[in-house]
């Protein structure tokens, strides 16, 4: 699949400028074409330079609008996967969220450019540590790493105004039920590995939770030590 146009071929711009224009593309035809209309994700998503998150390779496929390798058996999300998502959440300012599932560490980027702090967990400790150093290289300073199994949370930093998890798990935590701030939002994948998987919206309001069916999607599955 072709993801630069054609007036943008080798010679007549820059690799920065070619991957800008891909990226403003990937925003207007992937995001906004869409629906999505927060204009605070619209700004991250638009800032973020998605083909420093994914392996030397495949960085002219980094704008390209399905998931992509990593490594370990994980994948980088759509781009229109992780906006969705982000909207659905709410993000704001002077928000803290937990992430389970760091991957490339692409999300906790997006996120990162809107909210106060993102806490993130990754299980596979060798992505965790190449997630780690991409966010010191690229200057982020509100991300914080943490390798290691995610389904009870980081309780240190609970609760959470938002959680994301980002790999499908057979039910929705308990844990991380417990870390949701009164008002918070958590998406999560739900569903079997080979079976159906649906994104659901958990919502905590007055010590109980509402959830809700958002739409079936296809993810790697929660890991576990």
């Amino acid at each position: 699949m072709v993801i630069l146009s054609l007036f943008l071929t080798a010679g007549l711009y820059s690799q920065a400028e070619r991957y800008t224009a891909a990226r403003e593309n990937m925003v207007a035809t992937q995001i906004i074409a869409r629906g999505i209309a927060d204009r605070e994700i619209i700004k991250s998503m638009e800032k973020v330079p998605r083909h420093r998150f994914v392996p030397a390779g495949y960085e002219d496929e980094a704008y390209g609008d399905y998931p992509l390798p990593i490594g370990y058996g994980q994948t980088i999300s759509q781009p229109y996967i992780v906006a969705y998502m982000t909207e659905a959440v709410k993000p704001s300012a002077k928000k803290k969220v937990l992430e389970i599932g760091t991957g490339s560490g692409y999300q906790a980027a997006v996120l990162a450019g809107i909210v106060d702090t993102v806490y993130t967990i990754e299980i596979i400790e060798a992505l965790a540590g190449e997630a780690t150093e991409r966010f010191k290289m690229l200057g982020y300073k509100n991300i914080i790493v943490r390798s290691g199994d995610g389904y009870n949370g980081w309780i240190e930093h609970a609760p959470f105004d938002i959680i994301v998890v980002t790999a499908a798990a057979e039910v929705i935590p308990k844990p991380l039920i417990d870390q949701l701030a009164e008002g918070g939002r958590m998406i999560i994948p739900v569903g079997s590995q080979y079976g159906a998987q649906v994104l659901k919206l958990v919502i905590k309001k007055l010590g109980k939770t509402e959830i809700r069916d958002l739409l079936p999607v296809r993810f790697v599955p929660f890991r576990r030590q």
